[in-house]
């Protein structure tokens, strides 16, 4: 079985141009199909060409595309950090496939987002492939801020994303999707097998969090985090309980998401507790905190934008914040089992670290 690769994205580190080169590099393995479900796409100037490029190659040759984005006809609720409900009106998408014969499809929803980041390659064939992670398709993601991307050979894997992406389709709409796409597989990581099993919401938003809760109950060694944000209540509880027994706890969050989601907290009582809690969290673990630059329509959106845990030898990852609200998103997270993938994760997240700081 060929290994998974998983490719870690840091701010000015890589250009936009290179990953696309490296999408298009996916892209051009395909043979009958590509889906892709992307919250954001949009391009500018060789990453823009090289993607669209790639894209225009596979049709000519037959491959038949599909593209479902966010619509981003819902109005940003105010209540809400900039990552999680603020977020910059995804237009755009339906702007930069425009006139590219492209067939694409906007997915709606009344207040919640189709947030996926994945692509699936061939579905229903021996050679199915699925990319999945964290970043958008977009110039900002691809070179301001911290992403991984993991491309993953497992037609098992490429079936429970086919059948999410089936359903956004012939639907357009969010609400009804992701309850019966869970599902494992066995994947493969440095020539090891790793189990993994793969969760999608709105279906399974609720089943989500409380299985992130559980495995974090079920620690032994330690815990190593990459959230742009942190507001379940249920997560926040399960590694305050872990700090209480000691458990090492280390990685980095954005400060400036955060710094958001605390004035929201203050004007909701029954929140208020959240707020120490965390702080207790980033005290114990000493986490980073990466001041990224406050959100506006035209700011520079350099979040740190994974959504990481690493339990022991399991890394969960996907499109899915740690948060109440992204239990009602289209979202997915996989959780895989592998000492050397999760030894790759604590190593890319600690020199993030290093790089950081940590939190005052």
């Amino acid at each position: 079985m060929p290994d998974l690769q998983v490719t870690f994205l840091e701010a000015g580190q890589q250009s936009a141009a290179q990953v696309a080169a490296q999408i298009a590099g996916f892209l051009a393995q395909a043979t009958q199909s590509i889906d892709l479900a992307i919250y954001d796409l949009h391009l500018t100037g060789a990453a823009r060409a090289t993607l669209l490029g790639a894209l225009a190659e596979r049709q000519r040759a037959g491959v038949q595309i599909r593209i479902a984005y966010d619509s981003g006809d819902k109005t940003a609720n105010p209540a809400l950090p900039a990552t999680q409900g603020a977020l910059p009106s995804t237009s755009q998408t339906a702007s930069f496939l425009a006139n590219t014969g492209l067939p694409s499809k906007a997915i709606a929803s009344e207040m919640n987002l189709m947030h996926h980041k994945y692509i699936i390659l061939d579905r229903g064939t021996a050679q199915a492939q699925v990319l999945m992670g964290s970043s958008n398709f977009t110039d900002a993601s691809w070179s301001l801020q911290e992403n991984n991307i993991l491309t993953i050979p497992s037609p098992e894997l490429a079936t429970f994303y086919a059948q999410d992406f089936e359903e956004l389709w012939i639907t357009s709409d969010i609400q009804t999707t992701g309850l019966h796409d869970t599902g494992q597989a066995m994947l493969s990581y440095a020539g090891q097998p790793a189990p993994a099993t793969v969760f999608f919401a709105p279906g399974q938003g609720q089943r989500i969090d409380a299985e992130v809760a559980h495995r974090l109950g079920q620690a032994q060694r330690e815990i190593t985090l990459a959230v742009v944000v942190l507001t379940s209540g249920h997560i926040l509880g399960a590694l305050h309980d872990l700090m209480q027994e000691g458990l090492p706890i280390d990685g980095i969050y954005d400060r400036t998401q955060m710094a958001g989601v605390f004035v929201q907290w203050q004007q909701v009582p029954q929140n208020g507790w959240k707020i120490p809690a965390f702080g207790d969290i980033v005290q114990y673990g000493h986490l980073a905190g990466k001041n990224s630059t406050p959100w506006t329509a035209t700011s520079v959106h350099d979040f740190m934008h994974n959504k990481v845990i690493v339990v022991d030898d399991t890394v969960m990852t996907g499109s899915f914040n740690f948060s109440r609200n992204a239990q009602g998103n289209a979202e997915n997270i996989l959780m895989i089992e592998s000492a050397a993938l999760a030894a790759a994760y604590r190593a890319y997240i600690r020199h993030l670290v290093a790089r950081y700081g940590p939190a005052a």
